[in-house]
């Protein structure tokens, strides 16, 4: 099992020991750092200042939100960070949701799937460098022929050859048509809250994308990196109390009372009465009663808790259920080398 460092994005400061953990990450036999952003830091410039010191560690996104730049602009950051890096650049997108793309970027949320597909297809035209990059779909048009243009714009290639042509772009995915057409376009999957439980769903949603004509992966080259917390403890119970604030928060909090997706997700794993009732009292700011009604499995489910066994365990399960990296997040130098070796033993 592969593991990749989640820095997230920030929150009021930049984390304090995010170099010690990159470097350490590096040396440690993680496979990967991925780096997020919400309406605060960007997600490329921490892996270009902390992954420069760095030798072979992949440097990801997760997730660089569509709606913070365009198209070309995405693909000018990840072909930068590839050449910077030596070859080590992950693309990692995804739409966030309206409440950001609406509130922060002042731009329109509706038709995510379409945008995405059109993003990643001229993403990809920059990347291979064969001709002029044009798009024809409404989203994203190159060249810009619409209302208000002067009409002088032309398709360019990009100056700087990219070094690699087939930069990995994984998506951000959580509702079945999302996931499925993540397996038709791209190289891997960011997976929020996944299940091995639900790993017979998952699978159904992603070969439909292996399926569909033109598909760029199969089963066999695909990578799927779920997001997971992995608690080394001698006290299960205890851990799950503390994590059930984190999981309250994103199904009562994080998104609209009319569109969280979050919510929707664990709505799919079977939670919905639970769900709706978190909703209604993390959204009144009872806060602490809405942590208190989450029940154990709904942490459980989407982390791995226990003794070093019972975590080899899990971990053992996740990759049987197709999972090929499990994104952690770690306190401390210590806290990962105990992850390293509690995952992947000598």
């Amino acid at each position: 099992m592969k593991l990749g460092l989640q820095l997230g994005y920030w929150g009021a400061q930049p984390p304090a020991n995010a170099q010690e953990l990159v470097t350490e990450a590096d040396t440690a036999g993680f496979d990967a750092v991925f780096s997020a952003e919400s309406w605060g830091n960007d997600a490329f410039t921490p892996l270009a200042w902390w992954g420069s010191s760095t030798e072979r560690i992949r440097l990801g996104t997760s997730v660089a939100q569509l709606s913070a730049r365009t198209p070309t602009g995405a693909a000018m950051h990840a072909l930068t960070l590839d050449h910077l890096s030596g070859g080590r650049a992950i693309l990692g997108l995804g739409v966030s949701g309206p409440q950001v793309v609406e509130g922060w970027y002042g731009q329109p949320f509706p038709k995510p799937l379409a945008r995405t597909r059109e993003y990643v297809s001229i993403v990809r035209q920059v990347l291979a460098r064969e001709a002029p990059v044009t798009n024809d779909g409404p989203h994203y048009p190159l060249p810009f022929q619409g209302e208000g243009g002067m009409g002088l714009g032309k398709p360019l290639k990009p100056i700087t050859h990219p070094l690699r042509a087939d930069l990995p772009i994984w998506l951000g995915a959580e509702g079945p048509k999302n996931v499925a057409l993540t397996a038709e376009i791209a190289d891997g999957w960011l997976a929020i809250y996944y299940t091995p439980r639900l790993a017979p769903m998952y699978n159904e949603w992603l070969d439909e994308g292996f399926a569909r004509p033109g598909a760029r992966r199969s089963r066999e080259d695909f990578e799927i990196a779920a997001t997971c917390q992995v608690v080394i403890t001698d006290d299960r119970a205890a851990e799950i109390a503390k994590l059930k604030p984190i999981t309250a928060l994103y199904v009562g909090g994080m998104g609209a009372p009319e569109l969280n997706f979050h919510a929707q997700v664990y709505t799919r794993m079977g939670y919905g009465e639970e769900v709706k009732e978190i909703g209604k009292l993390f959204l009144s700011g009872r806060k602490e009663e809405a942590a208190a009604i989450v029940p154990d499995q709904m942490v459980t489910d989407t982390m791995i808790i226990g003794n070093v066994d019972e975590v080899r365990t899990q971990v053992k399960q996740w990759e049987e259920a197709g999972v090929t990296m499990l994104l952690v997040t770690c306190r401390n130098v210590e806290h990962m080398r105990q992850l390293a070796a509690a995952v992947n033993p000598a």
